[in-house]
């Protein structure tokens, strides 16, 4: 039995208004994606940005007559002028519809990131792989992504053997749950948003990790100095954390720095010159990678 999926492009109008009124109204699933071409590379540590327009799509069950949900919306959101395109949707599997571009990923000789049912596509000669089985979801960080990617073939090429990890802004917990798997003895994992922590929880447990890990906020502390550090996050905080880190970080340690812009290598690389000897920035699309050793 087919959906009803509803669009409109909200302009002046509230988000979490229109979201409301799509759920008031039967919606059972909404999202928001850019209308134009203006993606967003910096945001406020903690915020939930938005494009400068949004579209929002909400999916209905079948038997939602599009004209009448038009109607009701209008008027809840006091907008007759509101404009929507309706579309009817097949039933599929929806849960896994989303994934179907999501395929294995090799980052350096052995580290793959692969999707629930996908093994990687191994050639002759090539080592023995070391697996982090991850699907996307609500916290960032699968390996798409240029500084994902950097963080992961630098572990790929470190020597992690009994080592203790520390994941600042986890994520996904795909960093942490990749150190351990290459050898890391134990992983601190710390974020400041509750959905990280959860899916870094549910990630380790898949990842058969969960007894190396430990998963926290990081208002609480960033724990005893660990031999390896991993920020994953934005130049602004990097360079505010920068004493913080470099107190985290054993002496002869490793801190990995991802997440900035080529223009920001400096000023962060910069920040942690006082506690850490910077290597030349690695580059990925734009992106920058930095790593340090501990003085």
């Amino acid at each position: 039995m087919p959906f009803l999926q509803i669009h409109l492009v909200l302009d002046d109008l509230e988000p979490e208004r229109v979201e409301a009124a799509c759920t008031e109204t039967g919606a059972i699933a909404v999202t928001l994606r850019d209308a134009g071409d203006e993606p967003i590379l910096e945001p406020a540590p903690g915020a939930t940005p938005l494009w400068p327009r949004v579209l929002l799509s909400a999916l209905y069950p079948a038997g939602f007559d599009p004209a009448e949900l038009t109607l009701r919306l209008r008027g809840l959101l006091g907008a007759p002028a509101l404009e929507v395109q309706s579309e009817l949707l097949a039933d599929r599997h929806w849960e896994r519809e989303w994934l179907k571009d999501f395929r294995p990923m090799r980052f350096g000789r052995r580290l793959w990131i692969c999707p629930g049912g996908q093994a990687p596509p191994l050639q002759a000669g090539d080592p023995e792989p070391l697996i982090v089985w991850l699907d996307p979801g609500l916290a960032f960080g699968t390996g798409t992504h240029p500084t994902t990617a950097l963080c992961l073939e630098w572990l790929d090429g470190a020597t992690l053997q009994g080592r203790t990890v520390l994941d600042v802004g986890c994520g996904s917990g795909v960093l942490a749950i990749a150190a351990l798997r290459l050898g890391a003895r134990s992983a601190l994992a710390v974020d400041i948003d509750p959905q990280a922590l959860i899916a870094t929880r549910e990630n380790a447990a898949r990842n058969a990790v969960e007894a190396q890990i430990t998963v926290r906020a990081a208002e609480v502390g960033l724990g005893p100095a660990a031999d390896v550090v991993l920020a994953n996050i934005l130049a602004e905080p990097l360079i505010a954390l920068a004493p913080r880190l470099g107190a985290a970080t054993r002496r002869g340690g490793s801190l990995v720095l991802s997440g900035l812009l080529a223009a920001q290598a400096e000023a962060v690389a910069s920040a942690c010159g006082p506690w850490f000897d910077m290597e030349p920035p690695r580059e990925r699309e734009g992106w920058v990678g930095l790593v340090g050793r501990r003085r």
